[in-house]
């Protein structure tokens, strides 16, 4: 079940703001989790701390700690859809274990599912897509919810993550906390022995970090914990952290500065900018522009990942009229000062060639257009104007009283005289 779009709250760091992110990261010990944990729930950000637990080879250690410090604690699980069935029942047997009594599943959204990995597949050829689908998206809007949380990171696991601090600052001014950062796998084993805690099933196969089953195998002694996590691919993280060095992946970026508005609000795009220098039969979540898909037709088709379209107002639709359901998205163009045929071709899609797809306008769109926007079928928006931003977020977009535009076969402009109206 999609999780709900919930409003983001402000984000509670005058504790960081006064004592700051390097004095803050020099209060404590390298080796005291605990105290680093407690700090952060009592003095750092009381009740506004949630932690993301993969529930992974090493998740029992940091859950421990939450448990000793508040068991109530918010605790997300991406339940991905992909999992181990081995770590599902883990997840039961620490909830059990421990007192954990505010464990939450995320689950990604049953419309994403269907329209970018509807045969299951898109691990395979495209992981990062699947990623993003997975996991950065259903996982954002609760991290909007809270001032900070907390993750298992460690030092030891990549090369990337080898100058991560205790608290580190998000782009958006939330704070990660990093109670293990100085962790190694030694003392992680040291760690669960004391304290005798379970297991997870697939350890001692070999599992040493354990992510969705598709893109984790086994590591042979003296690999990386992390070389079984997406073996073989040019991939290291999910997409979900962002680290001290920015090596890893871009920060996980707050509603407000997301251009794509769809179903009432700005969400995570997973479109990018196209670009020639991409083979067409590797491209993928790019908007191909109609004349280069047209030269490069039969590599697009041929071509597994989901893909889009982009319009320009002189381009004839009805050249890939039998190509449209190929298309995850149609992007209309409006340059500025342009004429209405943006209008035009996003009604000849949905009305006469019924393309049930996503419809975007992009470039030049202005709050005063987007209410003959919707008019004509588009169903979303990129949106970089920021006083048109704020107009769809206050939901104050100008009345549309008059036009001149009939839409459908029943729509007749206002102060058309009766005689000259044509019959339906």
């Amino acid at each position: 079940m999609a999780m709900p779009k919930l409003a983001p709250v402000p984000v509670a760091n005058e504790k960081l703001r006064a004592l700051g992110i390097l004095a803050l990261n020099g209060m404590f010990d390298e080796m005291d989790a605990v105290g680093v944990l407690r700090y952060a729930v009592s003095d750092v950000l009381p009740d506004d701390l949630a932690i993301v637990s993969s529930f992974g080879a090493d998740s029992a250690v940091l859950l421990h700690m939450v448990a000793q410090v508040d068991p109530s604690m918010p605790v997300y699980f991406l339940e991905t859809g992909k999992h181990f069935a081995e770590t599902l029942e883990y997840v039961e047997t620490l909830k059990r274990t421990l007192g954990l009594s505010n464990v939450r599943a995320i689950h990604p959204d049953p419309k994403d599912i269907t329209r970018f990995d509807p045969d299951g597949t898109l691990w395979q050829s495209d992981p990062d897509s699947c990623c993003h689908i997975r996991k950065t998206e259903p996982l954002e809007p609760i991290t909007l919810q809270f001032g900070g949380w907390v993750t298992g990171r460690k030092r030891h696991q990549t090369r990337e993550r080898g100058v991560l601090p205790h608290f580190e600052l998000t782009a958006d001014d939330r704070i990660k906390v990093n109670p293990l950062a100085y962790f190694t796998d030694e003392d992680v084993i040291a760690y669960r022995n004391e304290h005798k805690l379970p297991e997870h099933p697939l350890y001692a196969k070999g599992f040493k970090s354990i992510g969705c089953a598709p893109c984790t195998s086994a590591v042979a002694e003296g690999e990386d914990p992390r070389a079984g996590r997406w073996r073989g691919k040019n991939k290291k993280e999910c997409g979900i952290h962002y680290d001290f060095n920015g090596a890893i992946a871009p920060a996980m970026t707050a509603a407000a500065r997301h251009t794509l508005w769809k179903d009432g609000a700005f969400i995570a795009d997973p479109f990018t900018a196209f670009s020639e220098d991409v083979s067409p039969s590797e491209a993928r979540y790019v908007h191909v522009p109609l004349a280069h898909f047209l030269t490069h037709r039969s590599d697009y088709l041929a071509n597994p990942h989901p893909l889009g379209l982009l319009i320009a107002p002189s381009d004839k639709i009805e050249a890939v009229e039998d190509d449209l359901a190929r298309f995850a998205s149609i992007a209309i163009s409006f340059p500025a000062y342009t004429d209405g045929r943006g209008y035009s071709a996003a009604r000849l899609l949905a009305e006469r060639l019924k393309y049930v797809g996503e419809i975007r306008a992009v470039g030049d769109v202005l709050q005063d257009q987007i209410p003959h926007m919707y008019r004509c079928g588009f169903t979303a928006l990129v949106v970089s104007h920021e006083p048109s931003r704020q107009a769809l977020i206050e939901k104050r977009l100008p009345e549309m009283a008059l036009f001149y535009q009939p839409v459908g076969l029943t729509e007749v402009p206002a102060g058309t005289r009766p005689f000259l109206r044509r019959a339906s």
